[in-house]
């Protein structure tokens, strides 16, 4: 792709959504956000006015640089509107049939046949996604990391399909234009991280499971023990226990080792719809208000 991008569409408003179309419109991209219906539009366009306000009382953002993003950002419930974009990130909801369906979509609506066509998955096959399209060569990871504002990482998937100019333009779009540092990996379940991490969340839910020591207690001993920022029941509760139990599937679905199987009790705190801070209580008790 030889001209810069500088029209960015994002599928999916909620908390990864959000947080993309965010850094794209502090870096002064024109981007559009897509949701299922104008409810869900305003209710991102809400998400994101909120970040920018904590951004400006933290000082890390100017006021006027705050309403600037704000102002650059667009809201539809429609994809349609998404025709005209030279780069969109999918960030639905972590289920294969849900986000083969956006790309299958996007194959028809987006114009350029040069756009690059991202997905922000934590660990479903690039190619799978990309084989819903007539351009796979034109599908790649973009893996952000939450909260998108505040980590600095993407990780780059490729495929098998995915062609060189595409992986430059989506590395260069995100150290270049978002200023992120970005990490390469091959198309496999988990990617780099997810593949380290998510077995470590695990352990941590099966000791609490056992009994043998307390949610408190886990997260203490690898904060104050290990220098860990935050522990591993906190941060699965943080990206939230569905996100969580869904990468564990994946895993466990491409690799068969037990490692990667979600505990019953991480099944059973999904079921309940305990699914940590976005719904208030999790492995820890969180203020909504």
């Amino acid at each position: 792709m030889s001209a810069d991008i500088t029209r960015v569409g994002v599928v999916g408003g909620g908390q990864m959504g959000a947080g993309i179309a965010e850094v794209c419109a502090r870096a002064g991209l024109d981007t559009v956000v897509s949701e299922v219906d104008a409810v869900a539009a305003r209710a991102a366009r809400d998400r994101i006015a909120s970040s920018l306000d904590r951004a400006v009382r933290r000082g890390k953002l100017e006021r006027e640089a705050a309403r600037d993003a704000l102002a650059r950002t667009a809201f539809t419930g429609s994809l349609d509107d998404l025709a005209d974009r030279q780069l969109v990130v999918e960030a639905v909801v972590e289920h294969p049939e849900a986000k083969t369906e956006v790309f299958a979509a996007l194959d028809k609506i987006v114009e350029d046949p040069a756009a690059v066509l991202a997905t922000n998955t934590s660990s479903l096959p690039v190619m799978r996604l990309g084989m819903a399209t007539q351009r796979a060569d034109r599908v790649v990871g973009l893996h952000f990391f939450n909260p998108v504002p505040v980590l600095p990482l993407v990780e780059v998937v490729t495929s098998l399909h995915t062609s060189a100019e595409t992986t430059a333009a989506a590395e260069n779009f995100a150290a270049g234009t978002l200023g992120k540092t970005v990490v390469r990996s091959k198309d496999r379940a988990g990617f780099v991280v997810n593949a380290l991490l998510i077995p470590y969340l695990l352990a941590a839910v099966r000791m609490a499971e056992s009994g043998f020591a307390s949610a408190a207690d886990i997260d203490a001993g690898m904060e104050l023990g290990c220098a860990h920022p935050m522990g591993p029941l906190r941060l699965a509760d943080l990206i939230g226990l569905d996100t969580v139990a869904s990468i564990a599937e994946s895993l466990y679905g491409e690799f068969r080792e037990q490692l990667y199987s979600p505990p019953p009790l991480l099944q059973r705190m999904v079921e309940a719809g305990l699914l940590g801070r976005k719904t208030g209580r999790g492995f820890h008790v969180y203020d909504q208000g």
